[in-house]
C-alpha cells in the first residue's frame, strides 16, 4: 500500500467514532471532505454533515471511497460489518484500523482475508481534543501500515506501540481510564463543595489540578511518588488526607476497577 493516504472512513458513528472524527477534523491530517462517517440513522449525524464530513448509512460506499477504514462499531456488530465490506476491500488500497475491544488481528483477517492490512488501535475519547492516549498493535512492528496508523493517531494525541497481547489491558487502562479519572475529579470537586466552594469553582480547581499533576509527570518523567513527596510534610495536611484515602481503599479500588475492566474487555468480542 502507499506510504501516505488522503481519505478515511469511520464505520460506526457512535461515541468513539465521533470523537475520532472530531480529532481528525481538528488535526488537519485529512481534508474533512475526504472523511466519511457511517451510521444506520444518518439523521443523527447532521451536525457532522454541516462540518463538511461525508455522511452515509452505506458502509460499502464508504469503503469504496476511502483508503483508511476505521472500524468503530460495538464488538457484537463487528463480524457482520466485516462480512458486509469484504467484497469492497482491496489489499493494494485499504488499511483497516480496528478500535473494537477484544477483536484480534487474527480474528479480523479470518473474515476479510490475510492479505488485508489490519492494525489495532485503542484510543480514548480525549481524541476529540487531540489529547488521546492511543495504543497501537500490528503483526509486525516494522509494518508500513503501522507507520501510517502511528502518523494518524500521533496527530490527535500521544501513541505507543505495544504487543497485541496487551491490547485488552490497554483498553482498561487507557480507554476505560478516562472514566476512572473523570470520577476521581468529580469526587475531588464534591469534596471541594463540602469544604466551601461553589460547584463550578470546585470542579474548575479539581480539573486544573488534575491536569497539572498529569503534566508534571509527562514533562518531568518522574514517578508519581517523587511529586507526592514534594507536597507532603511531617504532620502536614496533605499526608493526613492521603493516608485517610488509603485507609478507605482509594488505590485498591482503582486497581480493582482497572483489573475488572480488563477482565470484561476480554470477553466482549466473540468470534462466532
Amino acid at each position: 500500500m502507499k506510504d501516505s493516504v488522503s481519505s478515511a472512513a469511520i464505520l460506526g458513528g457512535g461515541n468513539i467514532g465521533l470523537a475520532i472524527a472530531n480529532g481528525l477534523h481538528n488535526s488537519n491530517i485529512f481534508d474533512v471532505s475526504k472523511i466519511t462517517i457511517t451510521r444506520r440513522h444518518v439523521e443523527q449525524l447532521n451536525e457532522y454533515k454541516e462540518k463538511g464530513f461525508n455522511i452515509t448509512s452505506d458502509n460499502k460506499l464508504a469503503v469504496k471511497n476511502s483508503e483508511v477504514i476505521i472500524l468503530a462499531v460495538q464488538p457484537r456488530q463487528l463480524n457482520d460489518l466485516l462480512i458486509e465490506i469484504k467484497p469492497e476491500l482491496n489489499p493494494e488500497k485499504h488499511l483497516l484500523v480496528s478500535v473494537v475491544s477484544g477483536a484480534s488481528i487474527k480474528a479480523i483477517k479470518k473474515l476479510v482475508g490475510d492479505e488485508i492490512k489490519v492494525i489495532r488501535a485503542m484510543p480514548n475519547t480525549a481524541i476529540a481534543i487531540r489529547e488521546s492516549m492511543t495504543c497501537l498493535a500490528a503483526n509486525s512492528k516494522t509494518d508500513k501500515a503501522l507507520e501510517i496508523a502511528e502518523r494518524i493517531f500521533s496527530s490527535v494525541g500521544k501513541t505507543i506501540i505495544i504487543d497485541e497481547e496487551l491490547m485488552i489491558p490497554a483498553t482498561a487502562l487507557g480507554a476505560c481510564g478516562i472514566a476512572f479519572f473523570m470520577r476521581a475529579i468529580r469526587a475531588a470537586s464534591q469534596g471541594g463543595i463540602e469544604i466551601g466552594f461553589h460547584s463550578e469553582e470546585a470542579l474548575f480547581i479539581a480539573a486544573q489540578t488534575a491536569k497539572g499533576a498529569a503534566t508534571l509527570l509527562l514533562d518531568k518523567k518522574n514517578h508519581p511518588e517523587t511529586e507526592v513527596d514534594k507536597v507532603t510534610t511531617p504532620r502536614g495536611c496533605t499526608i493526613s488526607g492521603l493516608n485517610q484515602m488509603e485507609h478507605n481503599g482509594f488505590s485498591s479500588a482503582l486497581i480493582k476497577g482497572i483489573v475488572t475492566s480488563a477482565e470484561k474487555a476480554a470477553v466482549l468480542y466473540k468470534t462466532e
